[in-house]
Order: C-alpha cells, then sequence, then structure tokens
C-alpha cells in the first residue's frame, strides 16, 4: 500500500510564514506556530508546500494502508487558517462551543483570523488532540 503523497521537508518554515502576504494572516499563523510549538515540545517543520506541521506518528489502518503524518498543524489556506486536530476528545462539543467563529470539519479546524475565536480554548483543543494521538499511536 502507498502512503502520504505529502510528506515532511526541509523547507524553511520561516521563509513559508514571512512570504504570507497579509499581515494579520501572518501573524496568526506565526501565533499558532508558537502555541503549537509549546504544546507538543517539537520544532515546525513543513509538510508538503503548504503544511507547517509538529511531531509526527506513524498510523496503520485495517485496509493495509499506512503512514507518517503530523501530531498537529496548521495551513494558511485561501480563505481560513486549516488547524490539523484529531476530533475525539470526549469534552471537544463543548470546547468548540466556546471557540468562537469556526467551522469543523472530520479533523480539520477553519478559523478565519485567530480574533475570531479564544487562543486559551484553540490551545486546549490543540493539546486534547496531541494527547488523544499519543494516546492512539504512541
Amino acid at each position: 500500500m502507498t502512503g502520504n503523497k505529502t510528506k515532511p521537508t526541509d523547507a524553511n518554515v520561516s521563509a513559508f510564514l514571512d512570504a504570507i502576504e497579509d499581515d494579520r494572516r501572518r501573524e496568526d499563523c506565526q501565533a499558532l506556530m508558537t502555541m503549537m510549538g509549546r504544546i507538543t515540545g517539537k520544532p515546525a517543520v513543513m509538510w508538503g508546500g503548504s503544511i507547517v506541521g509538529f511531531d509526527t506518528y506513524h498510523y496503520k489502518y485495517e485496509s493495509g494502508r499506512e503512514g507518517d503524518w503530523a501530531v498537529t498543524g496548521f495551513s494558511p489556506r485561501k480563505g481560513d487558517i486549516s488547524v490539523y486536530l484529531t476530533a475525539a476528545s470526549a469534552d471537544q462539543a463543548d470546547l468548540l462551543a466556546r471557540l468562537g467563529r469556526h467551522k469543523m470539519g472530520k479533523a480539520c479546524l477553519y478559523i478565519r483570523r485567530l480574533s475570531d475565536i479564544d487562543p486559551a480554548v484553540l490551545e486546549q483543543l490543540i493539546a486534547a488532540s496531541v494527547a488523544e494521538v499519543k494516546r492512539r499511536y504512541g
């Protein structure tokens, strides 16, 4: 079975973030990088050309598909900033209700800007996600 096409690279994370034209978006992404680094205790690494990831884990599904992925991360997409989370925390629904303006996919939280949300709640969501990935995959 094949793994992910998106893999860690040697690209410079700071240069990637510095290239974000919108000042507010760039500052938000730098704040996310600091927050995720503090939570994981790991440095930021570029995954492919547009994802900033932290730490790694190896997964293997019953189908036989396996690969490596970032424990958490984010990507400054065109409309929103995508924050990659494992959506399994027991108190996640309560935290999301208190977060502020956002959209939630299966494993991706979409926020327009950090000023739209409560950063303390975001930090709790990310920390719970990191703990869940560690619990599941070691």
